[in-house]
């Protein structure tokens, strides 16, 4: 885990699941994906969009040519836990639909315009996944 995420980590969980600096106001949550190769629990902060019930998470990677790690590792192992603030669950992660994906899309980049230069960054289709409590 890199340096910079093991701060986020730390201060997310000193602080009831709140971040200041860059993430300050984000909704973020710790996904505890299982690696795809490894078999290892991975932690990942990512910033999250309640969606009814559900959570959805985007594999931006900030505009990086390609899906992030922690994608890979839901899609090969779609039950995980979360924390969200002082909350620990399980969940079911799903690839949204194309329908599904475009709705919640717009409404990330309308909410946190920096998933616009994301999107505008890579050639690449950013995946939304959806997690829902299991």
């Amino acid at each position: 885990m890199s340096d910079f995420n093991a701060q986020i980590i730390a201060e997310f969980r000193e602080n009831d699941g709140v971040i200041g600096g860059p993430f300050e106001g984000a909704p973020i949550i710790l996904m505890h994906t299982i690696g795809a190769k490894s078999g290892q629990v991975r932690i990942n902060p990512v910033m999250y969009q309640a969606v009814g019930d559900d959570l959805a998470v985007f594999a931006s990677m900030a505009g990086a040519p390609t899906n992030p790690a922690w994608y890979y590792n839901i899609v090969a192992n779609p039950e995980f836990e979360v924390e969200v603030g002082t909350e620990t669950f399980a969940v079911s992660a799903r690839v949204a639909d194309d329908e599904e994906r475009a709705r919640i899309w717009e409404d990330q980049k309308s909410a946190f315009p920096q998933f616009a230069e994301y999107e505008a960054s890579t050639d690449r289709e950013i995946p939304v996944v959806i997690l829902t409590r299991s």
